[in-house]
């Protein structure tokens, strides 16, 4: 049975670190930072997350299930903005089916985020990502789909501008 993901100082920390170094225009791996408004107070909400890229299009992937960042996207219908430095672009993600998720799902797991060397993908993906999964490297496709529930995958695209 999965750990349920809890975010403690050491994830807190982690994330003001990946934020103000993303927000320095430091580049790590595919990293940037989601902003969206706070379901509750409106606020805006700034989360660091990997952006997966596979067959051309962009995702995000909820490794630790349906936290906070999903939770508010989705009562954001999706609106969002994506950092990275000085450059902020106004998306829509789209919450995949669970046929769909499941494919994107297993390939971040077996892949890892893009540009980060291997070793450190391994190490992560061992310690802290694994551990809040219902599957691991080896489960079969038909695993990944009964799971993609539990952990969304987001379609990202650049939001479309209307001028009136």
């Amino acid at each position: 049975m999965p750990k349920k993901y809890r975010v403690n100082g050491f994830v807190r920390f982690n994330n003001a670190a990946m934020r103000a170094m993303l927000r320095a225009g430091v580049k790590f791996g595919t990293f940037a930072t989601l902003t969206v408004p706070g379901r509750k107070t409106g606020r805006p909400i700034s989360t660091p997350l990997v952006v997966f890229t596979y067959n051309h299009h962009r995702y995000l992937v909820a490794s630790y299930g349906v936290v906070n960042w999903v939770r508010n996207l989705r009562a954001a219908a999706g609106k969002a903005t994506l950092s990275r430095g000085k450059h902020t672009e106004q998306i829509t993600a789209t919450e995949l089916p669970p046929d769909e998720a499941a494919e994107i799902m297993r390939y971040s797991l077996h892949h890892g985020p893009p540009g980060i060397p291997a070793p450190i993908v391994r190490v992560y993906r061992r310690f802290s990502v694994l551990p809040y999964l219902e599957v691991d490297l080896d489960s079969p496709p038909e695993e990944f789909r009964r799971a993609a529930p539990k952990h969304p995958v987001f379609l990202v695209e650049p939001r479309l501008h209307r001028t009136t």
